[in-house]
């Protein structure tokens, strides 16, 4: 199978289960990863993730297999903007309650 129709054929519990996998260094189940098996999973999710995932983490994998890293000026922009796009929270007094 090629890497593309793999990578296509994922859904996104697949892609939780091996994200978390590489993470812990575990399968679901508790067993340890094989280095290979390391190796492998790590691709196949940065591979998902440069196709299908739309994150605004400040490092990621863009579409092109690069890595995108975003400046800290336009991770301060984006969280203003995002912040400026919130609904406020409701606010109350102590005696409100």
């Amino acid at each position: 199978m090629q890497v593309e129709h793999l990578v296509a054929a994922m859904t996104p519990q697949i892609y939780d289960n091996l994200r978390r996998a590489v993470e812990t260094g575990k399968w679901p189940d508790g067993k340890a990863l094989s280095a290979e098996q390391k190796e492998n999973s790590m691709q196949a999710v940065l591979l998902y993730q440069a196709r299908f995932e739309q994150t605004d983490q400040h490092m990621t994998i863009g579409k092109d297999g690069e890595i995108v890293q975003k400046s800290r000026a336009q991770l301060q922009q984006e969280l203003k903007q995002a912040a400026a796009n919130e609904v406020p929270i409701a606010r109350f007094k102590k005696d409100d309650i």
